[in-house]
């Protein structure tokens, strides 16, 4: 039925474009016809029957089963595992119930409690300890990164011996002379690894205005949504030898978020303020580091289960003989939030940029490529990957278990809400400094008349939001990328109204504006790039400038 439905959409379409052949021997079709054909696979996945594609729901497995159906119809093979297009991955699921936990500051002996949801929030995805009575130290940006001789968590005011037993808090951002990707980076392996090392028992992270895609309102709202994190593998430990920046964290530590509008309330009395702590940040200023003189009390109650929820994998070999033997990947996420909290009256949080319009885009690449006369010369894997939104873990396990040789692993795509809200001029790509894949992009982008340009908001971490991130951390040389903006234009009021009212909330559904010409304009674009990468004669590789080149294989 569902290959019928799209059959009979596709057939409109056409009737309405006044074009009748879809073949590339035929009529070519107009922008806005085969932006129809892209937005027809986005109205399936963000339908609100699918109810928001949480993790393992069955709702997720229904449209995994659209996208294997996609997959069999573009004559893609299976590549998943037994024989099958799914990639099972097992997870460990926490929902913390806030209303029964409970967290306070005490300053000399006087506890004052804090509303959770108001004044915090409990984190979710980390294991998160019972109980917690432990002293409070300011440590900046909480920048792990002594290899570029800048470390947070050895200080000169607070050295790493002190921050045994204590809660560490830090504000998001970091100095101005540290690259934007690497101060990303610093958020993840490394930061849960220098907690490990230096004893601490807990973390609350401080998001500064600027940085926030959101109000704290949607932030609290989002706080009741399960948490999950990856089941532990026989093979977890050589995974983390080979690639020490995928290994997870499984040491149950307090961790919480605080409202920054409340946030004085952890300064005073320290002859500091947070006003001033937010300056610094804003200005990309070193921060001082200090005891806050209080304790955080915490009692964290939840419930744990565990889930199953698949990847999805389709291959198609490529022309080459030898070139063959590689893969380039081309992704997107498949998964989104659920049914949650109410915004403007809508439980539902269907996800329809975030990420049924990157499927969807994977799947009108898988067919292109699958009709074209000429394949590309490298392999395509085309992969759908599951609980991104749970931080990027279907991802993160393909990287570390992926189902074809790890070493055939050229590069990867990947697609993430791409925005197609206005006429497509420029792109910003993610990693576009990082490897030799930023000279495709370049030369495609020249090609298509759309500028290519890196991050221009690097402290919003987005390079370390999206499935290619993992990519990055196993060494593959990786690009993900969005409709660009140049600041304070129309694009960019509507790039941030987006984020303020749509991104992760319930209005991001089939009812928003999308300029479904430019869409397709994008479509051809990433074919193009896509196929540049598969037909290049040289394999990608990191730059020797860049910081992540010590993850590639024999670096």
């Amino acid at each position: 039925m569902r290959m019928r439905w799209i059959a009979f959409f596709a057939a409109s379409v056409f009737a309405v474009s006044g074009v009748f052949v879809w073949s590339q021997s035929g009529p070519a079709l107009s922008d806005e016809a085969r932006g129809k054909i892209w937005w027809a696979h986005v109205q399936y996945l963000a339908d609100p029957a699918m109810k928001g594609r949480l993790t393992g729901s069955d709702e997720y497995l229904k449209a995994a089963a659209y996208v294997v159906d996609q997959f069999k119809s573009f004559g893609l093979a299976p590549a998943g595992v037994n024989g099958g297009y799914y990639q099972p991955v097992h997870f460990d699921v926490q929902r913390v119930i806030a209303s029964k936990s409970s967290m306070s500051l005490v300053v000399d002996g006087k506890t004052t409690p804090l509303v959770l949801g108001d004044d915090a929030t409990l984190g979710a995805r980390s294991a998160q300890v019972k109980e917690v009575n432990a002293p409070l130290v300011f440590i900046g940006y909480g920048l792990h990164l002594p290899e570029s001789k800048y470390d947070d968590f050895n200080s000169a005011e607070i050295p790493m011996s002190a921050l045994k037993g204590k809660i560490v808090v830090t504000i998001n951002g970091g100095p101005a002379e540290l690259p934007g990707a690497l101060k990303s980076f610093a958020r993840t392996s490394p930061f849960a690894k220098a907690l490990r090392d230096a004893g601490a028992v807990g973390t609350i992270s401080i998001p500064t205005p600027k940085s926030m895609d959101f109000g704290w309102q949607r932030v609290a709202s989002g706080a009741s949504q399960p948490g999950m994190r990856l089941s532990v593998t026989p093979d977890a430990d050589a995974v983390a030898a080979r690639h020490p920046a995928l290994a997870d964290e499984h040491r149950a530590m307090f961790s919480a978020t605080f409202n920054p509008a409340q946030a004085e309330k952890l300064f005073a009395g320290t002859g500091h303020t947070f006003a001033e702590m937010l300056a610094l940040a804003d200005a990309q200023k070193p921060l001082p580091h200090f005891a806050l003189g209080k304790n955080v009390t915490a009692t964290v109650v939840g419930e744990t289960s565990q889930v199953v929820s698949p990847n999805i994998v389709g291959e198609l070999k490529g022309s080459d003989p030898v070139l063959a033997k590689e893969y380039v990947l081309v992704s997107a996420h498949l998964d989104h939030l659920g049914v949650g909290a109410p915004i403007n009256g809508k439980t539902v949080y269907s996800g329809a940029m975030d990420d049924a319009s990157g499927v969807a885009t994977v799947l009108e690449t898988a067919r292109i490529f699958s009709q074209a006369k000429t394949r590309p010369k490298r392999s395509m894997l085309f992969v759908i990957f599951t609980a991104e939104e749970k931080g990027l873990l279907g991802s993160r396990y393909f990287a570390g278990h992926p189902t074809v040789p790890e070493s055939a692993i050229a590069a990867d795509l990947n697609l993430d809400m791409f925005m197609p809200l206005f006429p497509l001029k420029k792109l910003h790509v993610q990693g576009l400094e990082q490897s030799t894949l930023g000279v495709d992009a370049e030369k495609v982008g020249e090609a298509h008349h759309i500028v290519i340009a890196g991050d221009p908001e690097p402290d919003r971490n987005s390079f370390i939001r999206t499935d290619q991130y993992s990519f990055v951390q196993a060494g593959v040389p990786a690009l993900a990328m969005k409709f660009g903006w140049t600041m304070g234009s129309p694009e960019y009021k509507a790039w941030r109204g987006w984020l303020a009212q749509r991104y992760h909330s319930t209005d991001d559904d089939l009812t928003q504006p999308v300029d479904l010409a430019a869409a397709a304009q994008f479509n051809d674009f990433f074919a193009d790039l896509a196929k540049a990468v598969a037909d290049d004669p040289a394999k990608q590789h990191y730059l020797d400038t860049s910081f992540f080149s010590r993850f590639e294989t024999g670096n």
